[in-house]
């Protein structure tokens, strides 16, 4: 399929679906991190305009909103929808709207799962480059689903790791995993028989994964280590455990007004830990320091910075053209 542009009147407007981002995808989450990393120094000098999500609840779902604006690079301003039906078919998808912030123009959309992958991807990256060690070689991934792929390569386009270290309680989720990623990436990755195997070797460590439950021991984890969240993080649902936040020196998140929003407590909701937690924001432009010590633990909890998407579906819709053209 090819990308839209659709004229409408006197105005037009451009379309990407999955179909035009997947033959793309490494540049694709190239832009996105750079665009993510823009959107996080705007929020630091409040110029990134990010509520957090609301819901239109019906019987059996819900429309999930995010709505933001970016007026210090893009001049972008839009919103997302996803839905929370528990159907699982083939017409199950999520829009991303885009308008210029200075004139209220409507440039386009995006229509897919993979743009929310990677924006997270990305978001996790960055977190990633200015939080975990600048010598660490070993990444260790727990889950082997849909976003675990995208955040090996955000991963990889941030820090060269030697050793990448892959666990799923699925043989089949894992197997058809690492096949994939050394297809796509040309990279060697080690299947472990155990998440302890993975966390005992990673000194970067993503957990991606929909446990109800924490899928490691603190114990576990080797001095210096840095962990991504992308999980459940609920008190009555989380994959990380809470003496592991309790241990990590730095706790940083891409948005404390969404950690206190949810309609579920967040996972360390009323803790000393959460009043430690940290904007990644002010980590990006060196507010806050992503570590302090070669020794300490660091922890990032990816919670979903709302106009984020914003800024990566514009870019996207502008870059990603420009590449598809020249194909």
């Amino acid at each position: 399929m090819e990308p839209l542009g659709i004229p409408e009147g006197r105005m037009t407007y451009r379309i990407l679906t999955d179909m035009d981002i997947s033959p793309k995808l490494t540049f694709a989450i190239q832009r996105a991190i750079e665009a993510v990393e823009q959107a996080l120094i705007a929020k630091s000098l409040d110029r990134l305009v990010g509520p957090p999500r609301f819901s239109v609840r019906v019987a059996r779902g819900a429309l999930v909103f995010t709505a933001g604006a970016e007026i210090q690079y893009s001049h972008t301003i839009g919103f997302r929808v996803y839905d929370t039906f528990p159907e699982n078919s083939p017409d199950h998808t999520q829009l991303v709207a885009v308008f210029d912030a200075q004139t209220g123009r409507f440039k386009g959309l995006i229509l897919g799962n993979m743009l929310g992958a990677i924006r997270t991807a990305a978001i996790n990256a960055v977190a990633l480059k200015y939080m975990a060690r600048p010598d660490a070689t070993s990444l260790g991934i727990l889950g082997a689903g849909f976003q675990a792929g995208f955040h090996l390569q955000a991963a990889m386009a941030v820090r060269s790791f030697k050793q990448v270290i892959v666990y799923s309680p699925t043989p089949a989720h894992r197997e058809a995993f690492v096949e994939e990623m050394q297809r796509v990436m040309r990279l060697p990755i080690q299947v472990a028989s155990s998440s302890e195997e993975v966390v005992r070797n990673a000194e970067v460590l993503i957990c991606a994964t929909t446990s109800r439950t924490p899928v490691f021991d603190t114990e576990w984890l080797q001095p210096g280590t840095h962990i991504n969240t992308i999980g459940p993080k609920f008190t009555e649902a989380h994959e990380v455990p809470i003496e592991t936040a309790r241990k990590a020196e730095v706790i940083a998140t891409d948005s404390l007004a969404q950690v206190d929003a949810y309609a579920k407590p967040f996972f360390l909701a009323n803790t000393p830990e959460r009043e430690r937690m940290v904007e990644l924001s002010d980590v990006v432009v060196g507010r806050r320091a992503g570590c302090l010590s070669r020794e300490g633990i660091t922890l990032f909890c990816s919670v979903g910075l709302a106009g984020s998407e914003i800024v990566v579906a514009a870019t996207l819709l502008e870059d990603l053209l420009e590449e598809l053209k020249e194909v």
